[in-house]
């Protein structure tokens, strides 16, 4: 039982972005104003990029750059002692696709409003069946 406690305190960053997922999971399905779930999806992908990026890291490795020595000589680099830039890669340009996904999500929250003067989601339903 000790251990396991230790391994829940040792990868407590895990548990951190569990929660943040399920909080921006729970906005997105359960509120109904629109704004609040356009955070909620912020939020949850937010927290998966922290995840990649946290399950990407390696203690003690290095950069993957070529170290020359004297003379100009370059000396053999073991791949397990190096960090793959891929995932950090990768999730910079999730960055990207997030900031474009939340623009474009509050401008259309925007244009809902003018249209509907409300973003709650019933009060938008009801005056689409009304039409």
């Amino acid at each position: 039982m000790e251990d396991l406690i230790q391994l829940i305190i040792a990868r407590y960053n895990y548990w951190i972005y569990i929660v943040l997922m399920m909080i921006g999971l729970f906005a997105m399905i359960v509120k109904k104003n629109l704004i609040k779930k356009i955070i909620g999806m912020n939020i949850l992908q937010t927290a998966i990029i922290l995840f990649y990026v946290s399950i990407a890291t390696k203690r003690g490795a290095a950069l993957p750059i070529i170290i020359h020595g004297p003379h100009g000589q370059s000396h053999a680099v073991h791949a397990a002692n190096i960090i793959n830039p891929l995932p950090h890669v990768l999730m910079l340009t999730a960055i990207v696709v997030a900031v474009a996904t939340l623009g474009v999500a509050l401008a259309l929250a925007i244009m809902i409003h003018r249209q509907y003067r409300t973003l709650e989601e019933d009060e938008i339903n009801k005056q689409i069946r009304e039409k």
